[in-house]
């Protein structure tokens, strides 16, 4: 079975059973609750060496990173440093300067009052170069835990690639699921952008276990 057969058969089953859960009432909010908080992971730590923003969570992970620092779980906050794109490239070769999500969000954690903030330098393109870059970089700087800070949607599959990454390194990983993410996993179903990320982040999440069963 290829890659794209596997995601047409994730979608697939994913589908039926909203279907099943609009179609049988008395068990619907259990069984798409469910779905919602099988994207989830939110752990908590009193203290960490470096809070980690996931590239992907953006504001909220700014803010609760901002947060966490403000409630003395770690002093420290790192930010990946995110490869430029095709429009980012042509800006700059026009003269024009152009917000990067790196810049843009080590910025916001220093306007937030966060002093202490630096960049994972190695480049990365999405999820799956966080986990390997982060490992290498906590060796170098010799940390001995990380709080990574995700949104709610995508933290699951957070938690899988920093723990298969991890695994043979002295440093121990916390996933936190920013409390400003727009995903509310008990009430999904009741927006298009929910159902959206719903379908989109489950499709992700049951491919990654496809490919990385033991995680």
């Amino acid at each position: 079975m290829t890659v794209g057969q596997g995601r047409r058969r994730i979608a697939l089953v994913l589908v039926l059973l909203i279907v099943i859960a609009f179609a049988v009432p008395a068990i619907r909010h259990s069984i798409l609750r469910a779905a919602g908080w099988l994207l989830v992971v939110n752990e908590h730590v009193k203290s960490a060496d470096v809070i980690i923003v996931s590239g992907d969570a953006d504001g909220a992970g700014v803010l609760e990173a901002s947060d966490l620092v403000h409630g003395g779980v770690a002093s420290r906050v790192a930010v990946f440093t995110y490869a430029q794109d095709t429009v980012e490239r042509e800006f700059i070769r026009r003269g024009i300067a152009y917000p990067d999500r790196t810049g843009r969000s080590v910025r916001e954690l220093k306007s937030l009052g966060v002093l202490n903030v630096e960049q994972v330098p190695t480049y990365i393109t999405g999820t799956e170069d966080e986990g390997p870059v982060l490992a290498r970089w906590c060796d170098e700087q010799g940390i001995n835990s990380v709080l990574v800070v995700g949104t709610r949607d995508h933290s699951r599959r957070l938690s899988r690639v920093f723990r298969r990454s991890m695994g043979g390194h002295k440093t121990t990983v916390v996933i936190c699921s920013s409390g400003y993410s727009l995903f509310d996993p008990d009430r999904w179903w009741n927006s298009r952008a929910g159902i959206r990320t719903e379908i989109i982040e489950f499709e992700k999440l049951l491919l990654d276990v496809v490919r990385h069963p033991i995680s």
